[in-house]
This record gives C-alpha cells, structure tokens and sequence, in this order.
C-alpha cells in the first residue's frame, strides 16, 4: 500500500475535501483487492449479489446511479454479516444503439461502444461501488458471444431452436424483426417506429415447449419477487384450459380445429370466426367466388396496416368479411358461416374461433353489427349450486322456461355469468365446470375433439438483420441442408465494420461481406454461405449472471462447480420494465440449462428488488428529450457519498423519485457532521461501553438491532434516518455532556460507521481510521446488540382529547392501563382542553395512548 490513510480530522464542513477521500479509498480498495470474492478455500457462506448489467449508452445517469447504490448496499451488507460476497458487473455491449450511433457518426460500433464502457467503467469507480473487478464481462468480446453460439447450437440439437417463415414484427424504422415481447402499445420498444407485420424465415427459440414449466414453477418465487412481477409473468405466459375442436368445412378435406376454453357452449355457436391474416383465410376465400376474393382482399390489406393491440381493442367496431363458405357444428350438425375477422389474431389458438355470441362480448358486438344468429345456452338466472332444475319440454322439443332469459340482441350485453346450461341436450341443467367436462367427453368419444391447453406465449424470435450481434453459428449449402458451423471454428467473429455499409435495408449487412459470408459444407466441402443474421441480444442477457462464475473458462462456458458453489443469484436488482423480456428469457435458458446437467436449479434469481426510476421535472431521463443528470457532474458537484445517501434517503426503494427533490446538500450536511464527530472522541480503542451514557447507547443498539431487517426489506431510507438519528444523539452528548470522551461517544460512532458503510463508504473508512482501526471497515463484523439496553424503561405516552394530541407523558414501559389513564386525566395540559366539558368515553392503549372523549 502506497498511499497514505491517514483520516482527516475537519474542524468545520468547509475543510473536508470529500474528493481526496474519494481518491484515497478508492485507490487502497483497488490495490488490496478488497471486495474480489474468496476463493475454494474461503469457508464463509456465501452470497451473489447482481444489479442488472449496464447498456453503455454514454456517460451514468441518476438511474444507473440509483440501480447500484442498491446491488451495493446489499452486497456491503451481507460483508458485515460475515458472508463471501460476490458482486460481479460487466456491459450488455452488443446492440441496436451503438450501430445506430456508429452509422451516424461514421464510427466503428467497437469503438463507439468500448469508449463508453470506459467512461462508465471510471464512474462507477468514483461511484464506489464494491464490485469484484477481476470479473468484468462484455456481452461483445468473442470469448463471450462464443458461447452464445455455442449454447445456440445445443439448443439445435435439442430441437429448441428452429428455421420457419413466419409473420413477423417488422420495425420500419431499425429495418429488422422484434420479438412480441419487444413491441409495446404496436410501437417498437427500441425507438417507438409503429411496428408492421411482414412475413420472413427466420429463427426461433422454442420457449413454449418451456410454457408449463415457466408457469408453474412461479410459485417458487412467491414472496422473494414483487407480486406485480409475477402476476407480469403469468398474464404473458396465458395459459387457458378447454378443448380442441374439430369442425368439417363445406368443401375441404382437412377439418378446422378451433381451441376454446368454454367448450360447454357449443350449441350456442353459430358462426366461425377467422384471422384475415392466417394461411386458413386465404385458403377459404380462394375457394369462394370472385367478389368474396376480391373483398377479403382489400380487407386483408387494411388488417395488415394494424397493430395486435389495436385489433384487439374491446372498443373498436367491429369489422369482417364473409368467405362464402360454412363449417359443420360437430355437435348438432348446424351450417355455420365463415367470416374473416381482425378481432381474431393468427398467432393465438389455431388462428380460428367458434363464436357463441349470447356468453362472449366481442361475438356478441359481431353478430350484431352482421346481424347473425344469437343462441342463448346458458341459464344465467340459474343457481349453480343445490339440485339441477326439472326441466320441462313442449311437443316440439323446446325447454319450457317459466322465466324469460335476459335478451343479448335487445341489451347489447353477453351472458358472461355462472348459470345452468339450457338449449344443449344431455347437457341441460349442469353447471358450467360439470358441461365443460362432460363435453370433452362426448368430444372425445366421437373423435371431434380433445382436452387441450393453449398459452397466450409464442416462441421466441432471435433472428436480427443487423451488423452488432453474435452471429446465427449455422450454414445454408447448395442444395438447401442447414449445418452447423463446426465446434473447432467457434466463435464464429464479426469482420470489421469498416469494410460494410452498416446502414439498414432489411437484410443483414453481414449477407455482404464476401470474404466473410462465403464458407464450405463441412459434410461435402462445396461451397456455402454463412447464416446473415446476428441473435437478440436479449440471448446475451440470458445468461450472463452463469459467466461471472466463470469468466477466463476456455472449455465451456462457466464450471458446473463454480455454479453449485455460487448460483443462482440470492439477490438480483434491476427496472421492472424488465420483468417480462429479460426476466423470462433469463427464466427459460436457465431451465435449458438444467435440463442439460450444467446447474442443479431451475430459477436463475432467488429474490427480485425492483427499483422505482429516477425522474428530472416528473419525466423519465433521456437523451432525446435532452433532461439526463449525469453521475460524474453529480460526483462533481457534491462527492460520491453523499449523492449516495440522497438518493437511499429520497423514499422507498420500488417509488419513483424527482432528481430536484432529491437533497445533496442536506446529505452533504450529515456526512460532515459525522465525519467531524468521529474526529472529536478521545476514548482510546478497547474502553468499556457499559461505563458509558446510557440513553445514547440505547440508541446505538437499537440501530444495531434494527437494521438487519430494515435493509433485508430494502427499508434503506429508514435505516439512513435512523443513522441520522444517532448522529443527532452523539452530538447532542458530545456537546451537552458527558462529552467526547464518553465510551458511549466511540461506541456510537463506531456503529455508525460500520453501518455508514452501506451508504457512504469513503465517509465510513474515514470515519474508521480517525477513530483509530485499520483498514478496511467493510470487513467489519456486525456488532451485537445488548439485550437489555433493547428494552424500554420509559416510553411517551400520547394524550388524545377528541382526536387532537394535547399532552405527552413520560412513563414506564411497563404501566397499567388503570394507571396511565389516570395520570392523563391528571395532566394539567388535559385538564385545560377538557374544560367543564363531560369526558364520556376513555380509551386506553397502554403504554403508549391515551384517547379521550368528551362532549
């Protein structure tokens, strides 16, 4: 160690030079490996600590800010607990951005994006964050993205990833494919392009063979991530339980299979719904006259004009096209017509639907507006519970309801409630759970049909037609086989991008590049072409958390040793606008993973800490609307620490926070005040603290006892006041006596010190050295709160008169209720605001309130 770490001792605010204390721990945290992980051989329990890795954009801003300051305070947490901590970063490097910055700049993706990673890198040094340095990772070096390719081809041969053309998410503005999980509101997440639907071949990830899994295994999760995450995750995944049906088609050999979740009423259907854009519409109306063509046509046309979302607005009016031909109910033999509807989508169930317009709303809002039959079939007036109601029939067979059911055609209303089944042979009078049961039955039985599931999740789209991405490790030969591009030739790199056009015309640009592109068959060594396209980077994400466990592994992507040493991840931190993208590709290739013995887990992140954002005048920051704070003018301005513990003190973690509410200089306040404290004791090291001040002790213990679970349910703007607090009280002792030589006075402050380190830890180890330790403060175990300086002797009992607070009284912790009212109504406080008014109702809460009524 070269440096000296000497403390400052201050005798006022203005001779603190926040920025050499900075520097000085900085550099010392940095020369003595302070926060790299212990080894084999470390026998501590250990802990993984992970924020959500960086996109190197540019220059910190306050979000970032606020995203490590959490990961930190965790990590430095469970140090002083005694654990082996690892808390590891590196960059999410490959991307739409940097190309797109490097095309308007005339730049090199590389370049641009390893400039950035530099100026971020030396941020979060400032920032003093204790991540373990030996560990970086960039999603963009080959010998990461390698075994993106590697795992890409693992997945291949397991028949998880797949070629097949497919209607797409087109963003007319980036000129590549979205995943549906990348399309927010019909814009593009990415740059807000309103998003087109085009049909390419493209590359899948099979996540829905996962669905089940992804599902159920939620449950694990109860309780250690935010509840709205996991209802996020359960709606994408959707699944829905019925049945497969089978219809004939007037005309066409194959039957049309329709999925539904009520499939009780299929005597109430009376006509079949189709997407416009599915293979099935084209088919039908193909088969139909010349005007049907000409009309679905143009119908077609408008549909592809419109985004998922918008097709699926309860609100809009309804739109169709008959196809001119009819299915054949399987239940009762009725024709029912076929329209092409945009309100069904292509990409859910079989792209086809039964309408049963008296129980659905949309059918229902259809048929009216086409004026097509309307069948009620289920009894909503009927209880579903007790004996199944006599139902009574006339000569021609009709049920005889003494009640007449609501009319769906006169109201606009569905029958959407429970009810008893009407209008449908054997099943009348059954409840809805019994019908869709018995229903599958007979469906089964005559070979029509089948207890099913679907899921609102579709398969994953990976293919990107853009220059910065791992490059698909797959090649196309002559006679159209697809291979893979042997293991010995991975990492298969990117060429430089000096020698492409990088602009985007909805083809890879990588599809140009000859000298890279062009290869051989490596069964028949003819010549062949490279796969063009480059893999979501959402792949790089998927499993970068396994490559900190081990980043310099040549043979294999991380060892299945350091896996069960480490992983998965006891906390990870991060925006919850990831909570559906990230999160459940994360979710499904660590399951791939297990399945193929690499991990004994199959949840990649025990516990989820989902941080608010940071706002400028009540707007999220960008560089387009031009309202980032940056870290390093912040750290600037006011130093690390206490831009630190402004923003732990701002609120609770999971809110939103407004940068010009934030108080830096009231942070800057308290940290000098500390700081000055520590500088003042004279107690040597090693005094007896039960010889000191009693009441400031029981503060110091309090805090001692308080805080582990304060911080374990992210309450960090609680624990930074209640520090704060014992800041306030140590002053107040110093000051008003005993004084600083009180060993109440070093124990206080040690404590604040140790547990300072969370929030401000240049501050903390500054704190540490003038009250005579050596280095480092982050190594400090947690102290041991005394039991009996825990327990209250006095308390303030609050006086209530009518609901206003009128007196405080300082009793014993252990008073009776009998005494404590009595000492209330004695209070000459009490005495006064009760008057000649008549107290008619006392109510006592002893030993803390006292509420008194009076009239």
């Amino acid at each position: 160690m070269t440096q000296n770490i000497a403390p400052e001792t201050p005798a006022n605010d203005a001779a603190i030079d926040v920025h050499a204390i900075q520097a000085k721990w900085q550099s010392y945290w940095a020369e003595n490996d302070t926060f790299v992980a212990g080894g084999e051989n470390d026998t501590r329990p250990r802990k993984y600590v992970l924020a959500m890795f960086p996109y190197p954009s540019g220059d910190m801003h306050m979000g970032h800010a606020e995203n490590y300051l959490y990961s930190d305070i965790v990590a430095r947490f469970w140090r002083h607990r005694g654990y082996n901590v690892l808390h590891p970063v590196g960059w999410d490097s490959f991307g739409l951005p940097a190309e797109n910055a490097a095309i308007q700049r005339g730049a090199d993706p590389r370049e641009w994006t390893y400039a950035n990673i530099d100026q971020q890198k030396a941020s979060l040094h400032n920032y003093g964050v204790s991540f373990d340095w030996s560990r970086v990772l960039h999603t963009s070096d080959p010998d990461y993205y390698g075994w993106n390719q590697w795992l890409f081809q693992q997945m291949y041969d397991r028949g998880l990833a797949y070629r097949k053309e497919s209607p797409v998410n087109w963003c007319p503005n980036d000129l590549t494919v979205l995943a549906n999980e990348q399309v927010v509101d019909g814009l593009c997440e990415r740059c807000g392009a309103v998003v087109e639907k085009k049909k390419l071949t493209q590359w899948f990830f099979k996540i829905t063979e996962y669905a089940d899994r992804l599902l159920d295994d939620l449950n694990q999760l109860e309780g250690e991530w935010p509840t709205k995450v996991l209802q996020m995750q359960r709606n994408w995944i959707g699944r829905s339980v019925g049945a497969d049906i089978d219809f004939a088609v007037e005309g066409r050999e194959e039957k049309v299979t329709v999925f539904s979740t009520r499939p009780d009423t299929l005597h109430g259907a009376t006509f079949m719904v189709v997407a416009p854009d599915s293979d099935l519409a084209a088919e039908l109306a193909v088969g139909s006259d010349a005007e049907t063509r000409m009309r679905f046509q143009d119908y077609l046309e408008k549909t592809q004009k419109q985004t998922d979302i918008e097709r699926q607005s309860a609100d809009r009016e309804k739109t169709g096209v008959p196809l001119g031909r009819f299915a054949i109910n399987p239940v009762n033999g009725e024709r029912l017509p076929i329209w092409a509807a945009d309100y069904v989508l292509a990409g859910y169930g079989h792209g086809a639907v039964m309408a049963v317009p008296a129980h659905d709303q949309r059918d229902l809002d259809f048929a009216l507006k086409f004026d097509l039959p309307v069948k009620i079939v289920v009894d909503t007036t009927a209880p579903i519970t007790g004996a199944i109601p006599v139902i009574e029939f006339d000569e021609a067979g009709d049920p005889i309801d003494p009640t007449p059911l609501p009319a769906p055609v006169e109201t606009g209303e569905a029958l959407t409630g429970e009810g008893r089944l009407v209008n449908s042979g054997e099943l009348n009078g059954m409840s809805k759970r019994n019908a869709i049961s018995r229903m599958i039955e007979i469906l089964e039985a005559s070979g029509t049909g089948r207890r099913a599931k679907q899921y609102r999740l579709r398969d994953w789209l990976i293919s990107r037609q853009r220059f910065w991405g791992t490059p698909i490790p797959m090649i196309h030969t002559e006679d159209g086989r697809i291979e893979k591009v042997p293991a010995d030739q991975l990492p298969v790199t990117l060429p430089q991008a000096k020698d492409l056009d990088l602009k985007p015309k909805g083809k890879s640009p990588l599809g140009a590049a000859a000298g890279w592109v062009e290869t051989t068959d490596p069964v028949t060594g003819e010549k062949a072409l490279r796969d063009p396209d480059t893999m979501d980077t959402f792949v790089d994400s998927s499993w970068y958390y396994m490559r900190f466990l081990s980043p310099g592994s040549t043979d294999a992507p991380f060892d299945p040793k350091d896996a069960q040493r480490w992983a998965p991840v006891d906390t990870y931190i991060g925006g919850v606008e990831h909570a559906i993208l990230h999160l459940l590709y994360a979710r499904f290739i660590t399951k791939v993973l297990f399945d193929m013995g690499l991990v004994d887990f199959t949840e990649p992140f025990s516990s989820l800490i989902n941080q608010g954002m940071v706002l400028l005048d009540g707007s999220k920051m960008s560089k387009s609307k031009g309202n980032l704070v940056q870290v390093t003018d912040e750290i600037a301005a006011h130093g690390s620490d206490a831009v630190r513990v402004a923003l732990a003190f701002a609120g609770p973690v999971e809110d939103d926070k407004d940068w010009k509410d934030v108080s830096t200089a009231g942070a800057t306040k308290f940290l000098a005040r500390a700081l000055r404290a520590a500088g003042e004791v004279t107690s040597e090291t090693g005094v007896k603290w039960a010889d000191g001040d009693t009441a400031l002790r029981r503060v110091t213990h309090r805090l001692i006892a308080d805080a582990p679970g304060l911080v374990e349910q992210t309450k960090f703007n609680v624990v930074v006041a209640r520090l704060m607090e014992l800041v306030n009280a140590v002053r107040k002792t110093i000051d008003q006596g005993p004084g600083a030589g009180d060993p109440a006075v070093r124990e206080a402050l040690e404590v604040a010190a140790m547990v300072l380190d969370l929030f401000a830890p240049h501050t903390a180890e500054e704190m540490w050295a003038a009250l005579g330790y050596e280095p480092s403060i982050s190594q400090v175990a947690w102290r041991e709160a005394d039991p009996t300086l825990l327990v209250e002797e006095e308390v303030t009992a609050v006086v209530q008169v009518n609901g206003k607070v009128r007196a405080q009284l300082q009793v014993s912790a252990k008073i009776g209720a009998d005494e404590l009212e009595r000492l209330a109504r004695a209070d000459e406080k009490v005495l006064r605001a009760v008057g000649d008014k008549e107290i008619v109702k006392a109510i006592v809460r002893a030993p803390k309130v006292v509420s008194l009524v009076v009239k």
